[in-house]
């Protein structure tokens, strides 16, 4: 018999708000080349993980919309980055390092 995996989902794993503010910071510390797909797709899990219609409700947004913004293809504008980061309850802040 067999093994039967299953595709890891961070989304499952992100119960609360420190949990998913971690996860975000942790994102942007490895993500430093220009390239936002990582960002991209962890605003997607951490959507999923609130529940995307939740989310749209709470930035005012079209569901569908979060979606494809926060797919691996999308390009979502920032003011709908920063929309998901506020109503997921987490701040976008710079530092100097």
């Amino acid at each position: 018999m067999g093994t039967k995996l299953k595709k890891w989902d961070a989304a499952e794993h992100l119960k609360n708000e420190a949990d998913m503010a971690l996860y975000l910071e942790a994102c942007f510390e490895v993500e430093g080349h220009g390239d936002a797909s990582l960002i991209r797709a962890a605003l997607g899990d951490l959507a999923r993980a609130r529940g995307m219609a939740q989310l749209a409700r709470d930035t005012g947004l079209i569901r569908e919309g979060l979606y494809k913004a926060l797919s691996k293809d999308g390009n979502p504008e920032f003011s709908t980055v920063e929309k998901a980061i506020n109503a997921l309850g987490l701040k976008l802040r710079a530092t100097h390092h």
